[in-house]
């Protein structure tokens, strides 16, 4: 599955088939979160954020192919990504783009 940020694939005509999304919301142990806590004094990365976060984005893009697999789409262009926050300590990572087929 070819996945782009850009609303066009140089050399394909598209058919567009629809909006397709996927999500996560995942949320931090709580003793990790007190490590982070500590780290957040001093400065630096939050290196387990950065791996949660990480692993929700590729999490969230999986279940966005996975609904465009079943609409029948070859890409999926314009492809952006967004979080919020849900609750503390929990973000939800979304996926989205236009499925498409190639002509």
């Amino acid at each position: 599955m070819l996945i782009v940020t850009t609303e066009t694939i140089t050399g394909k005509e598209l058919q567009t088939l629809g909006l397709v999304s996927g999500s996560t919301i995942q949320a931090k142990h709580m003793f990790s979160d007190m490590g982070q806590s500590f780290k957040n004094m001093v400065g630096g990365e939050l290196k387990s954020y950065t791996d949660m976060m990480n692993k929700s984005r590729d999490i969230a893009t999986n279940r966005m192919v996975d609904n465009a697999r079943q609409m029948g789409a070859d890409a999926i262009v314009s492809v952006r990504f967004g979080t919020s926050s849900i609750t503390q300590g929990a973000a939800e990572v979304l996926a989205y783009g236009t499925a498409v087929k190639f002509v």
